[in-house]
């Protein structure tokens, strides 16, 4: 039997919400999108804790919603482990008695030792087991509220916000944690997190959301690499966004051109302030329409100045460092072209690479046209 999730709601109040998705066992889903976009309410959703107008939820089989049917399992009903941002955890209580509360159905003498098992698992000592949440860290109050969710043996895990009330260097090692425990649950998990990273780090798949709607669901590869529209790209944190117009096809069967415009240029675009790039034309879009078009971080190489290896599918950009922000072992730096349309590329750079980088220092990018990819405006300007 699958132990898939499979998720289709709709309702408009208290707020608007149109979702639709699937995470396999195995998998860590994360929700995504700005503040009020409907992340923590669908999570909500799924652990019964709120009711919507129309929806289908499945879990593992078993129809835990189904407002067509009259199904709709209460919250103790589902199997269900949640972790909440603030933890949640009883402050008169231990930490093992805390994870007790989800054993419940064991025999009390069983419940402690169990508990401590958990707790264990979590990589917290007998010694912590027996603390109140006061006296441990916010690290390892997480681990107790991780634990608890766990100890319900749940079909279903669901995150929110977990790892923002910690510190870096705790949030890091729960990372590690959780990516541990997810070899061995072999069930869906959904995250709802604001930080792009985190969520790029730990999630098989991604759902975008905004205004309590989906945008996009997909592999987090996919989403990234080929964002439905403009404003996936910005929620999906895409840093290099560009606009232009389609040109048509190219003299190369299976391929078309791109004239890449600063956004005031697009209806007015020469030679003298745009850039013609070959790129795949799927023959979707028609000639002469305005474009966005985003290239993945993949796509783009920094060489140094002197580099003028031409490769196919390939272009050299002259650029100059505009901005350049040191993060310890990672650089962030903005290129500015030396060329029209002079638009501004951001990479991240490591290792040797970013040695002796200073502004105004002349380098070319290397972009891999392969890797560039076009959505159509919504209207034509």
């Amino acid at each position: 039997m699958s132990k898939a999730l499979l998720v289709n709601i709709e309702q408009e109040k208290p707020m608007s919400l149109r979702a639709s998705f699937t995470c396999e066992a195995g998998q860590l889903l994360a929700l995504v999108g700005p503040s009020g976009a409907g992340k923590s309410s669908i999570l909500r959703v799924l652990a019964g804790l709120m009711k919507p107008s129309t929806g289908y939820i499945e879990v593992g089989g078993q129809q835990w919603l189904n407002t067509q049917q009259g199904i709709f399992q209460t919250p103790q009903q589902r199997r269900v482990g949640l972790v909440f941002q603030n933890y949640a955890l009883m402050p008169h209580l231990s930490a093992a008695a805390n994870v007790a509360l989800a054993l419940q159905h064991l025999p009390k003498g069983d419940q402690i030792i169990e508990s401590v098992q958990w707790l264990k698992r979590v990589r917290l000592t007998a010694d912590e087991a027996m603390r109140k949440p006061a006296q441990l860290s916010g690290g390892q109050q997480q681990r107790v509220a991780l634990a608890r969710a766990l100890a319900r043996d749940p079909q279903l895990l669901l995150l929110d916000e977990p790892f923002s009330a910690v510190d870096q260097m705790n949030r890091e090692g729960l990372y590690r944690l959780l990516a541990e425990l997810r070899a061995d649950l072999n069930i869906p998990i959904v995250l709802v997190t604001h930080d792009l990273n985190e969520a790029r780090m730990l999630c098989d798949k991604l759902v975008v959301l905004d205004q309590g709607q989906v945008l996009q669901e997909g592999l987090a590869f996919d989403v990234h690499r080929r964002p439905r529209n403009s404003r996936v790209a910005d929620l999906v944190g895409i840093q290099n966004r560009f606009q232009g117009a389609w040109l048509g096809p190219s003299d190369q069967p299976g391929f078309g051109n791109l004239q890449w415009t600063r956004a005031l240029d697009t209806q007015q675009a020469t030679p003298s302030n745009s850039f013609q790039l070959r790129v795949k034309d799927k023959g979707k879009i028609p000639a002469g329409f305005p474009v966005n078009w985003v290239v993945h971080a993949d796509g783009l190489a920094l060489k140094p100045a002197a580099y003028n290896l031409r490769r196919e599918g390939f272009v050299i950009l002259p650029v100059h460092v505009q901005a350049h922000r040191d993060l310890g072992e990672l650089s962030l730096i903005d290129l500015t072209m030396e060329v029209p349309p002079f638009e501004t590329l951001k990479m991240a750079v490591s290792g040797a690479q970013r040695l002796g980088l200073k502004k105004g220092e002349s380098c070319v990018v290397e972009m891999d046209s392969g890797l560039i990819h076009i959505m159509p405006k919504k209207h034509r300007q």
